[in-house]
């Protein structure tokens, strides 16, 4: 295992949280990008393939609990996208 993969991930992974609950909490979803978030969606299952292939370890978990909250809010992302506070009025 890679003391620097896991941090890396912890510090990922603390991001996604906060966002899924800031969209949640404002049903806003205007500047967020989509395609930026499917685009670390294939990042995650990358790496996810890469130790299930390669280097099995603990790390894999972190990898897929990032990946969980990352999808949470591309979920919230499909459901407030038409919300009338993402216009640019």
């Amino acid at each position: 295992m890679s003391i620097f993969e896991a941090g890396m991930m912890v510090c990922f992974g603390i991001s996604w949280p906060v966002a899924a609950y800031k969209t949640y909490k404002s049903k806003c979803v205007q500047g967020k990008s989509i395609w930026f978030s499917f685009l670390i969606l294939l990042g995650y299952v990358c790496g996810i393939t890469h130790k299930l292939l390669y280097s099995r370890d603990i790390v894999i978990w972190l990898y897929i609990i990032n990946m969980l909250f990352l999808l949470i809010d591309i979920f919230l992302w499909f459901r407030y996208k038409n919300n009338p506070a993402n216009t640019d009025n």
